[in-house]
């Protein structure tokens, strides 16, 4: 075969290399346009405003898991970084609708924040197919649900175990009484102390129903204005007899007049049990201060006793239900724990809160702190 031949093969070949070439561009072309199409096609109407409503998270994702949309939720929670989604938990799923195209729900962990340990949210996802072509996750915070549920069990285990040791004590002095019918003296004596813990079990009972109202109730939705020298007035009087009974004077001193708004029962009975928790944890013959004053705006109610004081390591927890400092000293003086912690949810309600100086040996003084009320607007006359 002489050499034009060679070259004729070579041009044929050469021209269907091109041929193909060409094909194939134009094929990649086609399919680019389609896929610029498919990427480029607008969210369905009304899903973008709804995202944007939405109270929880609320994510919209493309055929590459990409982020389209976000709403200022998911931005809160933390869960997409720039277009990508943050957890692997959720992105895992997600890969799985789209194999399925079936919904699915799940609770995950979720840590918040970029640096340190972060906050632990617990979250339940919901991800969904949108059409062909989306993807819905939406992520609602289960956290501070799951907290109050864990309130609510410790709270009920608390109260059971509490109860029990007043009915216990109860139900066997009943029956060292009957065992002992027959020695009026002996008879007395259990009588004498069956009252004491049925005392302990009324008190009990009343500050928890107390306690449970405070927590149902908002004293701000239907506010009264609240004068602080009545409220103070009226703890003092309904102490009175107990600081009688130790010998103890109740010393008020109101350096300025205010107002707030709330409940004129619950902020009574916040600082009543602050003066009743400063005379039973202090000694005979003293006296228990009670001052007022105004500072920037916050009316201060301090409780000042000459007691034993309290630890470092117990003044946070001394507001816990159920907490004793002294569970020896508390049987005695018949305390149930819960006195302080109705102070605490008292404040808190108020919107203000309650604070804790102590010094062993020294006594403790207890500061209520509410928002005083604005001035009432005066009324112009003609």
């Amino acid at each position: 075969m002489d050499a034009s031949w060679y070259v004729l093969l070579a041009l044929l070949l050469g021209f269907a290399i091109g041929a193909l070439s060409v094909h194939l561009l134009g094929v990649a072309a086609q399919r680019g346009r389609q896929v610029m199409a498919i990427a480029s096609e607008p969210i369905p109407d009304g899903v973008a405003a709804m995202v944007d409503v939405l109270e929880s998270a609320g994510v919209v994702l493309d055929g590459s898991n990409q982020v389209l949309l976000a709403s200022p939720g998911a931005t809160t929670l933390d869960i997409v970084d720039g277009r990508t989604l943050r957890s692997h938990e959720i992105l895992d799923a997600v890969r799985r609708v789209w194999r399925s195209g079936e919904v699915e729900v799940l609770d995950l962990v979720h840590r918040r924040g970029r640096i340190g340990t972060g906050t632990e949210l617990h979250l339940r996802v919901r991800v969904a197919p949108l059409g062909n072509r989306f993807m819905l996750v939406l992520a609602a915070d289960r956290t501070e649900e799951l907290r109050l549920a864990g309130v609510r069990r410790d709270f009920v285990a608390n109260v059971s175990h509490e109860l029990k040791t007043p009915i216990g004590a109860i139900a066997v002095l009943a029956e060292a009484i009957e065992a002992a019918a027959e020695d009026p003296a002996r008879v007395r004596s259990f009588a004498q102390r069956m009252q004491v813990e049925a005392d302990r079990l009324g008190r009990m009972t009343k500050e928890l129903i107390d306690l449970s109202r405070i927590q149902a109730d908002d004293p701000l939705d239907r506010p009264e204005r609240v004068g602080i020298s009545g409220v103070i007035d009226a703890a003092i009087d309904r102490s009175r007899v107990l600081a009688e009974a130790k010998r103890m004077r109740i010393m008020p001193r109101v350096l300025d007049e205010a107002e707030v708004l709330g409940s004129t029962e619950l902020i009574t009975m916040a600082v009543q049990n602050l003066i009743t928790n400063a005379v039973q944890y202090s000694p005979e013959a003293t006296h228990v201060g009670v001052g007022v004053r105004v500072v920037d705006g916050i009316v201060e109610i301090a409780v000042t006793d000459k007691g034993v004081g309290i630890a470092p390591e117990d003044r946070e927890r001394v507001f816990e239900r159920f907490y004793r400092v002294d569970p020896a000293r508390s049987r005695v003086t018949g305390g149930t724990g819960l006195g302080l912690s109705i102070v605490k949810h008292v404040a808190v309600s108020h919107g203000g809160e309650v604070t804790l100086w102590s010094r062993p040996g020294q006594g403790s003084t207890f500061t209520l702190r509410l928002p005083v009320a604005e001035k009432p607007a005066r009324k112009e006359t003609a």
